[in-house]
């Protein structure tokens, strides 16, 4: 080949890389713009669970997971403050608050018209520990570490702020609440992620040994597969859980890429039945609120609170 026809062929290769790159660098600030516009489109998922004993409900509960507040986020604020107008018969709240030092009292101020109402809560590890800034690809590498320096959070502030309007602490503790006539007998985990979960059983006299009707709810932050083997195996008539973000970055027609945890990602996020020992409990995984302010994108995986109608068994 002569020399100008090959310095023509590197100058129409170069050329198609140019083009190539450009392309593809459009398409990443358009994928950024979309995630940063998805992740302010807050919808409420409704469900329907008939688990309640013959003759109660309906039972309206409000599931919040993953608000990952950050000072400033006036719509998020008002949404949840919004929520208020649902009138849930109970709040659960399973944990990753924060996202900010400062985030504490912004954040219970938005949440104080749904504080109104009877509510339990767990932590999840951004409510003890500020996120930092990782490299998005190390999730496909597995659940992500707690890093070495971690910055605190006031997270006894914001236990504070619940327990005072009344909401239940269920941290590695269980307790029972009169929801429309009705005893829940609720025990729930610190976070899993951090392999902090103890395991404090059902409220007294209720395993085996209390006819009367009543319900059984495990409340924990990251759905991990042996808590959900032992709630399902130790009789809990539902679990509910956060943590994945629905796996916040999906692929259209496919769903979650990665749970952050070794829960499959085809249930990162919805209402699914989990199996332990020829038992079956419904979980409810919810996709979550919010994101990291170091990664504050959402694709094909819109924040979501979850309104779970239980009503009586047929």
């Amino acid at each position: 080949m002569e020399a100008s026809a090959l310095a023509g062929r590197v100058r129409h290769i170069g050329r198609g890389l140019a083009v190539a790159t450009a392309v593809g660098a459009a398409g990443g600030v358009a994928a950024a713009g979309y995630g940063l516009w998805e992740k302010n489109q807050f919808v409420l998922r409704e469900e329907n669970l008939p688990i309640l004993p013959p003759g109660f409900g309906p039972i309206r509960v409000l599931h919040l997971s993953d608000i990952h507040f950050v000072p400033g986020q006036r719509r998020k604020a008002d949404w949840l403050a919004s929520l208020a107008g649902l009138k849930p018969d109970l709040v659960v709240n399973t944990g990753d608050n924060l996202s900010h030092v400062k985030a504490v009292e912004p954040l219970l101020e938005s949440l104080r018209p749904l504080m109104t109402f009877p509510g339990v809560f767990v932590p999840g590890s951004n409510d003890y520990f500020a996120p930092r800034l990782k490299n998005p690809a190390a999730y496909f590498r597995g659940p992500s570490l707690r890093p070495k320096s971690p910055e605190k959070l006031d997270w006894p502030r914001l236990r504070s702020g619940f327990g005072m309007s009344g909401w239940v602490d269920l941290t590695n503790r269980c307790q029972s609440l009169i929801l429309k006539g009705l005893r829940v007998d609720f025990s729930g985990v610190d976070d899993p992620h951090l392999r902090l979960e103890r395991y404090a059983g059902w409220p007294r006299g209720t395993s085996g040994q209390d006819a009367n009707p009543h319900l059984r709810v495990a409340v924990v932050h990251a759905p991990y597969q042996r808590v959900l083997d032992h709630f399902t195996g130790d009789g809990a008539d539902l679990i509910l859980a956060g943590h994945t973000h629905g796996g916040q970055i999906c692929v259209p027609g496919y769903g979650a890429l990665v749970a952050n945890c070794d829960l499959p990602t085809w249930r990162a996020k919805g209402l699914n039945d989990w199996g332990r020992d020829g038992r079956t409990t419904p979980v409810n995984v919810s996709g979550g609120i919010g994101t990291s302010r170091f990664a504050p994108v959402r694709i094909a995986c819109k924040p979501e609170a979850v309104l779970l109608t239980l009503t009586a068994r047929p």
